[in-house]
């Protein structure tokens, strides 16, 4: 059953609450250089080492348990990720890490129990809804098997067993680990799809054929306009990655809407004050966006990216979405998330 869940761990996105308490750039990428080359043991040293100085850290930390559960020592990261949600409730990574742990040994209860709390303290934490179905396809499978060893004669429930066996091979991934250089840690056995859900089938339906059009098609003359607004969208998400980079704040937030919907249902003024506080008075920030994805639908964008965040004390490579409105000339921010 364990093999079902061999993982490859990417050493990559970190979610904003983490900058609460960051390790230093170097020693984490000095600790993910070990890992991509396999050094475990040593990596493990330098970890300690660190955490010897600084217990707290949660970075450090979650990096150590993904050193143990890579080194099959499962009691000892589950204690490490345990402790994590104790002292950082609100980050979901590692419940989900935990689920994984849970999950390889068969335990898919508890690992269940731990998916659904990363989810409450992040409703748009895509990885773990992919491995919480993972986790009930395999609770269904375990069902199934119960009612046939019950009722062997119970052919439905075999067409059932099959088709979940089929399905049910998706891997649960644990969380990207907080360290700004990506490192992947290969599976001993190969990776197996990712459980998705069948695309719907849409019926026939005879209806007579169109007559052909004598005129070219008004939509065909829209595109040129859409495309005016994406690379308006661009050039706002720009502007607002220099307006952090510089910490001029006053630009920084402009481009967030009066009705922006803050994270964790704080009011606009707490969520500008959190924002303000953690940019003000850093020696040094950089905030680079990388292959920006922006799709236009009339007053509504959508751009999700990569973002590079690099501060004197902390360096972070993470997944954002940008929800923009469009209100009058200008589009600003409506919505935000990260890792998705």
């Amino acid at each position: 059953m364990r093999n079902m869940y061999n993982k490859t761990l990417l050493v990559g996105g970190l979610v904003a609450a983490l900058m609460a308490a960051p390790a230093f750039a170097d020693d984490a990428a000095d600790v993910g250089k070990l890992m991509r080359g396999g050094q475990f043991a040593e990596a493990l040293g330098k970890a300690n080492a660190f955490l010897a100085q600084r217990p707290k850290d949660a970075q450090m930390r979650f990096l150590k348990g993904v050193i143990l559960t890579e080194q099959n020592k499962s009691a000892e990261a589950i204690a490490i990720f345990t402790r994590l949600t104790e002292d950082f409730p609100d980050l979901p990574e590692p419940y989900n890490n935990l689920a994984v742990l849970y999950a390889s040994g068969g335990q898919y209860d508890k690992a269940r129990a731990a998916l659904d709390m990363a989810i409450r303290t992040n409703p748009a934490y895509a990885t773990a809804y992919e491995n919480l179905g993972d986790i009930h396809a395999r609770l269904a499978s375990q069902a199934y098997d119960k009612a046939l060893q019950l009722d062997s004669g119970n052919t439905a429930a075999k067409s059932k067993l099959t088709l979940l066996r089929t399905l049910a091979v998706g891997n649960v991934k644990p969380a990207p680990v907080p360290v700004s250089t990506q490192v992947a840690v290969a599976a001993p056995v190969p990776a197996k799809p990712v459980l998705a859900a069948p695309e719907p089938k849409i019926a026939a339906v005879d209806k007579p054929l169109a007559k052909p059009a004598t005129k070219p098609e008004p939509a065909a003359k829209a595109e040129p306009a859409r495309d005016d607004e994406r690379d308006d969208v661009l050039k706002v998400i720009n502007a607002w990655a220099k307006a952090w980079s510089n910490q001029d704040v006053k630009a920084y937030l402009s481009y967030y809407s009066n009705d922006f919907q803050a994270p964790g249902g704080q009011s606009r003024a707490a969520w500008a004050d959190g924002r303000r506080a953690r940019i003000v008075g850093k020696e040094e920030i950089s905030v680079k966006v990388e292959s920006p994805q922006v799709t236009v639908n009339g007053t509504t964008a959508t751009a999700k990216f990569r973002q590079v965040y690099v501060s004197d004390k902390l360096t972070a490579n993470s997944r954002k979405t940008l929800i923009f409105t469009k209100q009058g000339s200008k589009w600003q921010i409506r919505q935000e998330r990260a890792g998705s």
